[in-house]
């Protein structure tokens, strides 16, 4: 089973700030960055940036690429 998880940074979109409306993966780096020197917030959110934090800190985004094709194709 697929993570929920990495499903949800490839569909979802970030709901405030300088990147609101950005799909999470498409986050750059930079603001993950500084998010997480800010605080995450609560939730689901939080999960999901601190994830692509993750992700991009670890230069796994390639892993990310065969489930935005999965999932963009039924939105």
């Amino acid at each position: 089973m697929e993570n929920e998880v990495l499903k949800e940074v490839v569909t979802k979109r970030m709901p405030f700030g300088k990147y609101k409306g950005f799909i999470i993966c498409d986050i750059p780096e930079h603001y993950l960055v500084w998010m997480k020197r800010e605080g995450f917030p609560e939730g689901k959110l939080g999960m999901w940036l601190s994830t692509m934090y993750e992700i991009k800190l670890n230069g796994l985004e390639y892993l990310l690429v065969p489930l935005r094709e999965k999932y963009t194709k039924k939105m």
